[in-house]
């Protein structure tokens, strides 16, 4: 009772640790096929043997019309074991063949091929395909909600894996693909506000690459390859676009008006070094600070200025 104890917890200990499940899943691999045009030739020529034997045993006597029957049945026996093994493959769709639940191997020459007619064999489409997630709502790593939506470029490359590994693997790859679209929406905020580091609007191709890595990753136990993703939606929610917008334009503003300042100062400082180079007027520091106020009034006003002439003396 002991022993019976401990290998029942040695086996649930196994389970736990994974030890229980299969170490070697299902992988693709060419199945044994051979050309269909032949056995086709084959089974038309048994047909028609059977046939002949079948009218030839309409001429002879009771012995001789029973042996006859009896090999045009087994004649058309084997051509319907001939004929039931022909097997058309189409360019961009693949032949997994199954014996007895038993994975047998994938068919994928076009052509008209001949497997072991006993077999089941299950059409797996390996053509590309176009995957468009589901518009969905996420908070990004500053908390605002957005609207995020992306389109996947993927394309079946183990037939065995998406068949065995997976119960329907396209609907696996929709759902992975909503959940990876998700996630990166999650990990990095919509927009980086001038700072260093990576956003969803600012950093599109970086941020497409690494969808399409962790979406990889995820898809790879169905045996699917991904070729190329891209956001295809990026906005923020409705309920916070409008306070986004006057943000974004306040943050316009800001930058726009820093870049005119440090124009009208570079601009300054140029009519000052000149003036000072070429000797035209000597101006002393109170005088220096006064041109500079009018000159960025000047450089830095929205609206045109008005003109004034100095007919008195610099003092004035």
């Amino acid at each position: 009772m002991v022993n019976a104890v401990a290998t029942g917890q040695e086996d649930a200990a196994a389970v736990a640790a994974g030890q229980g499940l299969p170490s070697r899943p299902v992988t693709e691999r060419p199945a044994r096929s051979v050309s269909g045009l032949r056995m086709l030739v084959l089974g038309i020529v048994l047909v028609l043997a059977g046939v002949a034997l079948a009218v030839l045993a309409g001429h002879q006597g009771h012995d001789g019309a029973v042996a006859l029957t009896t090999l045009a049945i087994l004649v058309f026996i084997a051509s319907a074991f001939v004929l039931g093994g022909l097997t058309p493959v189409v360019p961009g769709r693949a032949r997994v063949v199954q014996l007895f639940g038993r994975y047998r191997g994938t068919i994928r020459d076009a052509g008209l091929q001949w497997v072991n007619p006993f077999t089941k064999r299950i059409v797996v489409s390996t053509r590309i395909r176009n995957q468009e997630s589901a518009q969905a709502k996420v908070n990004d790593a500053d908390g605002n909600p957005i609207e995020i939506a992306a389109v996947v470029v993927w394309q079946v490359q183990d037939t065995a894996s998406a068949i065995y590994s997976v119960d329907d693997f396209t609907e696996f790859v929709t759902v992975q693909t909503e959940t990876a679209v998700r996630h990166i929406a999650s990990r990095y905020p919509y927009d980086n506000r001038g700072a260093d580091k990576l956003s969803l609007r600012d950093n599109a191709e970086e941020i497409t690459q690494k969808l399409s890595a962790e979406l990889a990753d995820r898809v790879r136990p169905a045996g699917v390859h991904i070729i190329e993703s891209r956001l295809t939606r990026l906005s923020y929610a409705a309920e916070i676009a409008q306070a986004m917008l006057r943000q974004q334009a306040a943050s316009a503003v800001v930058g726009a008006r820093q870049r005119i300042v440090e124009g009208a100062v570079g601009m300054v400082k140029l009519a000052l070094e000149r003036l000072q180079e070429e000797g035209v007027v000597e101006l002393d520091e109170e005088r220096k600070a006064a041109m500079v106020s009018n000159l960025l009034v000047v450089l830095c006003s929205e609206q045109a200025t008005q003109q004034v002439v100095n007919t008195g003396s610099l003092y004035q």
